[in-house]
């Protein structure tokens, strides 16, 4: 079968088995095959540009350099290019040039003739290391040494100029691994986005963690007043914190609480134990209880203690936790 024939079209989608690479991280069959689409939608004009440039350059096999902010979907992209390539049966070899245990002679001795060779955080290799992937990859004149059916992907966090003009990256790789350079924009810089990433991470977690969660329009209208320093990745790690919650009041609760930076574990401010927001959890839900019941009740303590099933100075007391001046309110105590 043809490359072309086999990556017409969304079949390309269809689940296919593919082969992984086992160097340095092995991505998961599954993580390949399953379809991603609900990340390369987008309404913002400039994204919607780059996918469509993505899904284009995807029928070649020509070196692509991804280069964005950490978090912003590197990674997700060039597994798309992969999977939306004539390359879809071949194997999908991921080195994170960062990782100091990465075994880059394993890649670069393994002859693959047939997938993606996807280069993670390119800058960080050695300037000997930079030497054998121009040696592995290129020819003299910046052609590709290997098979036609494999291609170099390759990813920045900032842009490699300027690694060039300090001379710690070569000029020659530089040129090799990018005639084609996909700038991968910020999640601040799309937040119209932000509901359908939402929703595609809030079905995804849903579907892994066996129940349906629905994001309302509330958490929604949170989850789009927030910068997001760490991008899509930050985005996904917090709403799969309030699939896993699982209910809405109690999620609201803890946003408010904690604030989002809180909820994603991969934030670099101070982690969140499972306790901790369990605690939290449970004390903004408590307020609200109590506060929807003396509302109810017209703020008569004695009726809204019944209600809650708790005595009198119980609740007097968690009136005072939560810093609650019931005398403010009060109405009196007739039943």
């Amino acid at each position: 079968m043809s490359r072309a024939s086999r990556a017409s079209g969304s079949t390309a989608l269809s689940g296919k088995p593919m082969h992984t690479g086992t160097f340095n991280l092995a991505v998961p069959s599954q993580e390949i095959t399953r379809s991603a689409s609900g990340l390369f939608k987008s309404l913002n004009p400039s994204t919607q540009l780059l996918f469509t440039m993505a899904e284009k350059l995807a029928q070649t096999t020509a070196p692509i350099l991804i280069v964005g902010e950490s978090g912003s979907g590197k990674r997700a992209l060039a597994l798309e290019i992969h999977r939306l390539s004539g390359l879809l049966e071949g194997t999908f070899a991921l080195v994170d040039c960062a990782d100091p245990d990465r075994e880059l002679a394993r890649v670069l001795d393994n002859q693959i003739h047939d997938g993606t060779v996807f280069f993670r955080d390119i800058a960080a290799l050695s300037a000997n290391e930079q030497l054998r992937v121009v040696e592995a990859f290129f020819e003299r004149n910046g052609s590709p040494t290997q098979s036609q059916n494999v291609r170099l992907v390759a990813s920045s966090r900032h842009p490699l100029e300027e690694h060039v003009l300090s001379g710690k990256f070569r000029e020659d790789l530089y040129y090799c691994i990018s005639p084609f350079c996909l700038c991968v924009p910020p999640l601040r810089q799309r937040k119209e986005d932000i509901p359908l990433l939402a929703d595609h991470f809030s079905s995804k977690y849903s579907a892994l963690l066996g129940h349906r969660f629905e994001m309302s329009p509330q958490i929604v209208e949170l989850l789009s007043s927030y910068t997001w320093p760490a991008n899509v990745r930050e985005l996904e790690q917090v709403v799969r914190t309030i699939v896993a919650i699982g209910d809405e009041r109690i999620a609201l609760s803890m946003i408010r609480s904690v604030g989002l930076k809180a909820l994603n574990r991969d934030s670099k401010v101070e982690s969140l134990s499972l306790k901790r927001a369990a605690r939290e959890a449970s004390r903004g839900a408590e307020r609200e209880l109590i506060l929807d019941t003396l509302s109810r009740t017209h703020w008569n303590r004695k009726r809204a203690a019944r209600e809650l099933q708790i005595s009198y100075k119980a609740l007097l007391y968690k009136l005072k936790q939560i810093g609650i001046d019931d005398q403010e309110h009060s109405t009196g105590e007739a039943t």
